[in-house]
């Protein structure tokens, strides 16, 4: 099987499965396969926008029934967790809807808004406006960038497997590292 019909099969679903934990990489790809014609961007969009919104929804409940048992278990996240907190304070609203753009506050900082004050019905509705802007705005850029490609690769076609696989390494690269230097960060 190839690698566009594994896309064409199974990229809604790892698409969703992404997006339930960060996803930034994994929707640029769906933006870009969208933009290739094994996947439509409106699905990715809603695809994203519905796993982001879940995601940050089980973060939130999480924080709010087991924050302290999650900090307990793992100390190290406790800085990110103070971090979070003084933003929470002073401009929630804002920080709920940009918590899905702030590196290393992804999956923390909706546990560390359901440990504060914030209502669930504020961070609901918030955390939809905050999804919707999030794969919108990522799956758009995507797309943009197989067209960016398509403009300036003469036989684009030809290439386009060997960029797929590319832009995955390319991916899994950054996820890495990310999780490296986050990781060391707590050491």
């Amino acid at each position: 099987m190839s690698l566009s019909a594994l896309i064409a099969q199974y990229g809604y679903v790892a698409l969703f499965v992404g997006c339930l934990l960060e996803g930034e990489t994994l929707l640029i790809l769906a933006g870009f396969a969208a933009h290739q014609g094994y996947l439509q961007l409106h699905w990715v969009i809603l695809i994203a926008l519905t796993g982001g919104f879940f995601g940050d929804q089980f973060y939130f409940w999480l924080g709010r029934r087991h924050g302290s048992w999650v900090l307990s278990r793992f100390p190290r996240l406790m800085p990110v967790f103070e971090r979070a907190n003084l933003l929470i304070t002073r401009y929630h609203e804002v920080l709920i809807v940009g918590i899905r753009f702030l590196y290393g506050l992804r999956t923390v900082g909706p546990m560390a808004l359901g440990m504060s004050t914030v209502l669930w019905w504020r961070f609901v509705l918030y955390n939809a406006l905050g999804a919707a802007i999030w794969a919108s705005g990522i799956g758009v850029a995507g797309f943009l960038f197989g067209q960016a490609l398509e403009l300036f690769l003469d036989d684009f076609k030809k290439l386009e497997e060997a960029l797929l696989i590319a832009l995955l390494f390319a991916g899994l690269a950054v996820w890495a590292w990310r999780r490296y230097k986050y990781r060391s960060k707590f050491k």
